[in-house]
């Protein structure tokens, strides 16, 4: 009985955290089926606490906490990147205590950390003592019930990704509509449902198009940058921007660019990019295509340039283990990384190797290496976050970034130079807008900007075509010489804002 009466009390107080999150923003589903579903995760997430301890009441308290720090949590990130938390967010909990700044929290070192963390610790102690055990004090009996439980959760995941179940599982999820499915269903519902679905969803195969003729003449330079959080100022009420002039009287192409993601997942634009496939084609593996595959993708654009013969070159100024970086990009063929390590000593603006190094680490690769050469850089200046102590003298987050991005757009300007003369492409791209008060969630349609220059024989006229991050990834695998023109061009098209 008072097992049933706490796991009631976990259900109920669940239900009413979720509904006072909703309220007068986003109402619960209230049909039946959705209201079986959403309470089924509540009762899951007790009996996974219950699992630890083996006490009703600490198991209840424990789901309630859980549920409350989830919508806290989710409920910031729907503000700043404009999505609730979703299960591929916990993969990333690893990066935090190493990376807490790009986080926006503190090291667990910090006084501020530490002391509600040790108290929370120490409540549970001290409840865990107090509250008798509800395990049977037969030895078997209690052997089995400590074994047998979370056996019983295990196999009830297993049903519901691959077995029996699963069918009723993907009719109530078929595709991901993450927004929707957390107002029918509940935040942890909806977590452990997108979880299990993930573990089971086989993505769209990949179009199998290596064999299409290239054009008679591939680049033999061909230089990707994906600016960090770039975008026009001029969007966000800054100053106009040289580059942007530069871009819409010399690019080749230009416009803005679509991207999967708005202040942060960068991840999201840059597979998107490197394998030119739609975010939907990953089904649930969409919120982050590296959990999946790790970056092995078999016609990504590095492992096409690889085998068209060129030289392949990954830049970023950061640390290796972020992301896990330099597996995946190895996964996804460049054959020589530099990273942090071969930066120091380098210019930093605020917390971050400056972009002006970054462009010119990147024309001493392409001066270094034999032609045929593909570089793909990522830059890290314009990262957030956006606080007072960034640089001195500026404490406005919109200022910050305006102060960077200035510094990103005379960077661009010296490798254009730096490229003048040569047979060779370029193309760079922002990855997501920066997670600025003024550049809040749906800003532009999520799109960036973007721009390819041609040099020497690539040279063209500059024409406007917006187009997506996978549609820009189609149409760089032309220029290694993968596809037909006409290809490039149906992969690009998209009308105009």
């Amino acid at each position: 009985m008072t097992l049933l009466a706490a796991l009631t009390l976990a259900l109920i107080g669940s239900l009413a955290i979720e509904a006072w999150d909703g309220a007068g923003r986003r109402p619960i589903g209230r049909r039946p089926s959705e209201l079986a579903v959403r309470l089924g995760g509540y009762a899951l997430l007790t009996i996974f606490w219950f699992c630890f301890s083996w006490r009703p009441w600490l198991a209840a308290f424990s789901c309630l906490l859980t549920v409350a720090i989830l919508v806290v949590v989710s409920r910031l990130k729907q503000a700043v990147i404009g999505e609730p938390l979703v299960f591929s967010d916990f993969a990333l909990l690893r990066q935090v205590p190493r990376h807490p700044d790009l986080y926006y929290t503190r090291p667990i070192t910090d006084p501020r950390m530490a002391i509600p963390l040790g108290a929370s610790l120490a409540v549970v102690a001290l409840w865990y003592w107090i509250e008798p055990s509800a395990l049977p004090e037969e030895p078997s009996v209690a052997v089995v019930s400590l074994i047998g439980l979370p056996c019983l959760l295990v196999g009830l995941a297993s049903g519901l990704a691959t077995g029996m179940a699963a069918p009723w599982l993907a009719t109530r999820f078929p595709r991901p509509d993450l927004d929707a499915d957390c107002a029918r269903y509940g935040l942890p519902a909806t977590i452990i449902a997108y979880t299990l679905r993930w573990t089971s969803d086989v993505p769209a195969p990949e179009p199998d198009d290596t064999a299409a003729p290239g054009p008679a003449a591939p680049a033999p330079v061909i230089v990707v940058v994906q600016l960090e959080s770039f975008v026009d100022p001029a969007r966000l009420g800054g100053p106009d921007l040289p580059l942007m002039e530069t871009i819409r009287h010399r690019a080749s192409r230009y416009g803005r660019l679509t991207v999967p993601a708005h202040g942060a997942y960068t991840m999201r634009t840059e597979h998107a990019l490197l394998t030119g496939r739609e975010p939907e084609s990953l089904g649930f593996g969409r919120y982050d295509p590296y959990l999946s595959g790790g970056g092995d993708e078999p016609t990504s654009l590095a492992r096409l340039a690889s085998g068209a013969g060129y030289a392949t070159v990954f830049v970023h100024p950061f640390h290796r283990d972020f992301f896990q970086r330099a597996e995946v990009m190895r996964r996804f063929g460049f054959t020589r990384l530099v990273m942090e390590d071969d930066f120091i000593g380098a210019a930093r603006i605020g917390p971050y190797i400056a972009d002006e190094a970054v462009m010119a680490r990147i024309l001493a690769e392409v001066d270094a290496v034999q032609e045929p050469v593909f570089v793909f850089a990522v830059t890290m200046e314009n990262h957030g976050p956006w606080k007072p102590g960034r640089l001195d003298g500026i404490t406005e987050p919109l200022d910050q970034y305006l102060h960077h991005v200035a510094h990103t757009g005379r960077a661009v300007e010296t490798l254009i130079e730096g490229l003048e003369g040569r047979d060779a492409i370029l193309c760079v791209y922002g990855d997501h807008a920066p997670s600025l008060p003024t550049c809040t969630p749906g800003f532009g349609d999520t799109a960036t900007d973007y721009a390819i220059f041609g040099f020497g024989a690539f040279r063209e006229t500059p024409q406007r075509i917006d187009m997506s991050a996978d549609g820009l990834g189609r149409f760089l695998r032309f220029r290694i010489g993968e596809r037909s023109a006409d290809e490039a061009g149906s992969a690009i098209a998209s009308p105009s804002y």
